[in-house]
């Protein structure tokens, strides 16, 4: 069995650059003096980045403008993501969406684009997981919900939490750029491609059989 694995943000929906002018803004106000922060939270859980960069008594206005952006948010499909998913409906193998997003983001993503569940066998959402990307938990549970072998799957990330988490899961991880620039995660994915349009269903099925 070969399984496919996709991050959210960044791979199937185009929200990463909205993410990262929110969590500018909420940087900007409560100062975390974290380098680079925007795009070190990339992946991970809220509730992660709530304990681990901020304050507990800023916790509810960090959630109160996270909530208030997400609500005027427009999810739409990246470059590519809905002619690859539905090549791997049309085939043999199944798919599995492994995001850190919390019930509420899900519930509006849901409602903008509810086909989107037809997609996956099965959706890991950050709710279901104890331990943020880079750690592997939510890409193993995803194999394993599919029935795959880990060193069967290809994982589909953008971010550099995300590309590491895949390969710690023990699969092909195929990073997307624009998130993140391209020679980022070329040092830890297998494979490096603009965007979901330049993937080759047959020959990435191809490369799983060989593996």
């Amino acid at each position: 069995m070969i399984g496919f694995l996709f991050d959210l943000d960044g791979v199937i929906i185009d929200s990463e650059s909205r993410y990262t002018e929110i969590w500018g803004e909420i940087a900007s106000r409560f100062h975390t003096g974290v380098a680079d922060f925007v795009h070190k939270i990339k992946g991970c859980t809220l509730e992660h980045i709530l304990s681990t960069y901020f304050r507990p008594e800023d916790h509810d206005a960090v959630v109160g403008i996270l909530k208030a952006r997400e609500k005027e948010m427009v999810y739409d499909y990246c470059p590519g993501a809905c002619t690859l998913l539905e090549e791997i409906v049309r085939s043999p193998w199944k798919a599995a969406l492994v995001t850190s997003s919390n019930d509420a983001k899900m519930a509006r993503l849901y409602a903008q684009h509810p086909e989107i569940r037809s997609y996956f066998v099965k959706i890991i959402d950050g709710n279901m997981v104890s331990r943020s990307k880079p750690d592997p938990e939510g890409y193993l549970m995803g194999a394993e919900a599919i029935g795959a072998v880990p060193g069967r799957c290809v994982v589909f990330e953008d971010s550099l939490q995300g590309v590491k988490a895949g390969k710690a899961a023990g699969a092909y991880t195929v990073g997307v750029a624009g998130t993140l620039p391209a020679e980022v995660l070329a040092p830890v994915a297998d494979r490096v491609v603009p965007s979901l349009e330049e993937i080759d269903f047959n020959e990435i099925v191809d490369i799983q059989k060989n593996r």
